[in-house]
């Protein structure tokens, strides 16, 4: 069986549901991992405000995936939208991802289940 650190995940505005098939110790096979939420600021006082806002909560967000994708080799994202190319960009920029393997891919909404089924069709298991 293939031993390569492979993770998958599917992203929008709201939550990130992220599939991998290894942690601290071990690969094996793919599980899903607790949905990411993404908290959006509401009512905030001027347009720079809330724009700042905005960046702090999506690095936040983009933090907490990082912190499941550890140690990953592959990555697949998909999702609608443009969250998938941001997410990529923010990895690739950092030191510990920048030469991470991803691949980019559009999607609708996907329930948990389905966004386990297609990373595992995406990495061939």
């Amino acid at each position: 069986m293939n031993n390569q650190k492979l993770a998958g995940l599917w992203i929008d505005t709201e939550k990130a549901v992220v599939v991998k098939n290894h942690d601290d110790q071990n690969a094996f096979k793919f599980f899903l991992c607790s949905p990411v939420k993404h908290n959006i600021q509401h009512g905030n006082s001027n347009e720079n405000a809330g724009n700042n806002a905005e960046q702090t909560n999506k690095k936040k967000f983009f933090k907490e995936i990082e912190h499941l994708i550890t140690n990953t080799t592959q990555l697949y994202i998909t999702g609608p939208g443009t969250m998938q190319e941001e997410l990529k960009s923010y990895l690739l920029d950092t030191a510990q991802f920048k030469n991470l393997d991803i691949t980019l891919d559009k999607s609708q909404q996907m329930g948990d289940e389905q966004v386990l089924e297609a990373v595992k069709a995406h990495f061939g298991e």
